[in-house]
């Protein structure tokens, strides 16, 4: 099959190199220009994704794997494209918080007070009028590092952090949102939508967007994943969140993956936000979950058809492996380590690579095996492993992690520790997990737990 994957910066970039090895015909194509070395000599490119349409025609398969093409996907498919991706309303519900905010009440979901500003002075005025723990957040997924979550009830640390984004030129006039903080556990749900009703299984993840081990320092776009799919269509978060999301996502025709996340505590399910495009490094994990080729479930979605997805039982991790100047990627570019080679150890088993997932790398020369870092953001690749227990997935992610070796890389050593040690317990408490007994997990101080799945 001929498929044209559209990105902005790759944030799905592995899959088109895993659908050529699929045995598709893939022309990748790369907005943004800082980044259009990486996948050199891995999958053909193209600098014009339009002049591809006829190539790719209306029986082969466009790919958006980021929001921001929604109206273009609508065309698109009014125009005959087999199109999987988001559409004009779906990328508004993570474009716009205040419109997805109100979607999520009108859908009947719980929600708190959430407001949108078009510059920090008046969400200065709006906090002081309003004093509260508010969390800030900037309307544009790749700045998450600006994220701040208040600390105070009469929100002098909220006031003190939007009046030094003020006093920068860059950031004044930025628009922004308030949300109130809510206290519980971050907890994700996400499934495939084909424009009528949900295909695959349903998606419970835990986002690791702290920059240091112990959720301390910065929020990244994110360190890391923990993960799993299930079956039971009765899943309480995905009752109490997604499934009230079907008739918004049917009446704006959006096929692709969509995903809410959450704050969970004893009274419910609170959406902090929504990710209506593939989602990253989830998008890693789940190729590593799929046993279904890529290419038949990504056109049967855009189709609008169903498709019986073949998937692993188990825990899935996914681990970010980054380099400077991530995660303040345009800010201290000049510590890149942009052209700098990339080493796997010759311990690596043989099919260690499989688990290995590409961002901003390429390879020297088609004919060579060595690869090296293509952009100068600093998200260099992911590392993903499924296994019965947490522990054991997370044993299997790091032994490969141990034996890549990049100069300055960095990563969080404690992707699903959390989940075992404390948070784990809480959920079976509030009725969001059931209490499946099936192998002994160790935590870093070892500890034993008995948590399992089967």
């Amino acid at each position: 099959m001929k498929i044209l994957f559209v990105s902005k910066d790759l944030i799905a970039g592995n899959l088109a190199h895993l659908l050529k090895k699929e045995g598709h015909q893939v022309k990748l194509y790369i907005e943004e220009k800082d980044a259009r070395k990486s996948f050199d000599n891995l999958v053909p490119k193209t600098n014009d994704w339009r002049k591809e349409l006829k190539w790719v025609g209306t029986d082969g398969l466009i790919i958006f794997d980021d929001c921001g093409y929604g109206r273009i996907q609508d065309r698109l498919r009014e125009e005959g494209y087999t199109v999987f991706g988001g559409s004009e309303f779906g990328d508004m519900l993570e474009t716009d918080r205040e419109f997805g905010h109100k979607a999520f009440t009108e859908a009947g979901l719980k929600t708190v007070e959430l407001k949108n500003f078009f510059d920090i002075r008046s969400a200065i005025n709006y906090v002081k009028a309003n004093p509260k723990r508010w969390v800030v957040k900037f309307n544009n997924h790749s700045v998450k590092s600006l994220t701040y979550t208040g600390n105070f009830k009469d929100s002098r640390d909220v006031v003190n952090i939007l009046e030094t984004y003020d006093r920068n030129q860059l950031l004044s006039d930025s628009e922004i949102t308030l949300q109130e903080y809510i206290d519980g556990i971050e907890m994700g749900v996400g499934r495939f939508f084909n424009g009528t009703d949900w295909v695959g299984p349903i998606e419970i993840n835990f986002e690791h967007t702290r920059f240091f081990p112990g959720d301390i320092g910065p929020v990244t776009t994110e360190m890391g994943t923990l993960a799993w799919y299930e079956s039971n269509e009765k899943n309480k978060l995905f009752q109490d969140t997604l499934q009230k999301m079907k008739p918004f996502l049917q009446k704006c025709n959006f096929r692709g993956d969509f995903s809410i996340n959450c704050i969970v505590n004893k009274d419910g399910a609170l959406p902090l936000e929504a990710t209506a495009r593939f989602g990253t490094p989830i998008v890693h994990l789940q190729t590593e979950l799929h046993e279904s080729p890529w290419g038949e479930f990504l056109y049967a979605v855009a189709k609008g058809e169903q498709y019986d997805l073949k998937w692993k039982k188990g825990y899935g991790v996914v681990v970010m492996l980054a380099a400077p100047p991530f995660p303040y990627t345009y800010k201290l570019e000049k510590h890149s380590l942009n052209n700098i080679d990339i080493y796997f150890d010759e311990r690596m088993k043989k099919d260690d690579m499989e688990h290995v997932h590409f961002e901003e790398v390429a390879l020297r020369e088609e004919t060579d095996d060595q690869y090296f870092i293509s952009d100068s953001r600093g998200y260099i690749m992911y590392v993903t492993g499924v296994a019965d227990t947490v522990e054991q997935a997370r044993n299997k992610v790091y032994r490969i992690v141990r034996n890549i070796h990049i100069p300055k890389v960095f990563y969080r050593h404690d992707i699903g520790a959390k989940f075992v040690r404390q948070d784990y317990e809480k959920l079976v408490k509030w009725g969001y997990l059931n209490k499946k007994i099936s192998a002994f997990i160790f935590s870093d101080e070892g500890v034993a737990l008995m948590v399992g799945r089967r």
